[in-house]
């Protein structure tokens, strides 16, 4: 053979194996859908961003995230069957809407249950968090880490909320989770359960007087433009599970696992301290905006109504164990 048909040849093998390098590289990456319902100006979908960057950035390509906020796939409860479905890969919701499926997670919604983002943070990274991650996994879910929605505080169209006995006789949008609703009946209120896709029209139309959420939410969601009062009640917290379709988890290479589920943690301590950082400039704005705001309301009126209450529901049905385990957590 002379050297130019060498040349030649080498050059057409190398060419192939280029193109069948570059097919296999298309091959193997993995493009996935994750869908939430909050705006885009929330910390959720900005910490959403910043996965889908990181994830593509450290897998090469391998990984790519396409983002569908603002519930553009469906409410909460129809984005999370989605997942299960496998028709959605990655979804963000509220610790509430999960509670249907792994009864246990409603502990984490316990009124008052913690007193502070750092109580909160060290039983949702600790193993009690890891073992209620661990439990989505018959219902084809794959929990990642804990996002959260935050503190929620109470806003309404009608009066101040200083004490418990204000929150008496107003009609509430609640998370469809046991422990709110029963923690809003003992208050005296009327708890009405909805997706939040249908909150805002709910207060514009006044369906309801009013809801609970935090002060990021209360801002990011414009729902200061139909409610006048605002009282940092911080009765309950709420954590977001970020979860994932676990047959195309359990299908990706165990290295690309690690990473994503090293990214949703990584992501998760993001969006955290966004919140904190932003927390009262949110606050002056929600009051440049006319809401009335009870910066110290009487906690201890409303922990006195519901948190034996409410706890006692849940030990009937789920066993002391886990409350046990988070008070133990808390004590170091």
């Amino acid at each position: 053979m002379t050297t130019s048909r060498r040349h030649t040849t080498a050059t057409l093998l190398t060419a192939a194996l280029l193109s069948l390098a570059m097919t296999g590289t298309a091959t193997a990456a993995t493009s996935l859908t994750f869908a939430h319902a909050h705006p885009v100006t929330d910390s959720q979908h900005l910490a959403a961003e910043r996965f889908a960057e990181r994830l593509a950035e450290r897998s090469a390509g391998e990984l790519t995230v396409k983002i569908f906020p603002n519930g553009q796939l469906g409410n909460d409860q129809a984005m999370i069957s989605g997942v299960r479905s496998g028709t959605i890969d990655l979804e963000l919701s509220g610790n509430p809407y999960f509670s249907g499926l792994v009864s246990e997670l409603n502990v984490l919604d316990l009124p008052f249950l913690f007193d502070t983002r750092e109580q909160a943070y060290q039983v949702l990274d600790g193993e009690v968090g890891q073992d209620l991650l661990t439990a989505m996994q018959p219902q084809q879910i794959e929990g990642l880490a804990f996002w959260e929605i935050g503190f929620r505080n109470l806003t309404n169209s009608r009066r101040a909320v200083e004490t418990a006995d204000d929150i008496s006789g107003l009609t509430l949008r609640t998370t469809p989770n046991p422990a709110h609703i029963a923690a809003f009946q003992a208050l005296g209120a009327n708890p009405t359960p909805m997706p939040f896709a249908e909150l805002y029209t709910a207060l514009e139309t006044r369906t309801v007087d009013g809801q609970e959420n935090p002060v990021s939410l209360i801002r990011s969601a414009n729902l200061y433009s139909v409610q006048d009062h605002l009282s940092l009640t911080a009765h309950a917290y709420t954590a977001a599970p970020l979860i994932m379709n676990k047959q195309t988890f359990d299908s990706l290479a165990p290295e690309l696992q690690t990473l994503i589920k090293e990214e949703a943690h990584e992501a998760a301590r993001y969006q955290r301290q966004l919140n904190h950082d932003n927390e009262q400039g949110d606050l002056a704005f929600l009051e440049e905006q006319g809401m009335q705001v009870v910066r110290e309301p009487d906690t201890a009126s409303m922990r006195d109504k519901v948190t034996e209450p409410v706890r006692a529901e849940f030990t009937a049905k789920h066993g002391s164990e886990l409350l046990e385990r988070i008070d133990a957590a808390l004590a170091h």
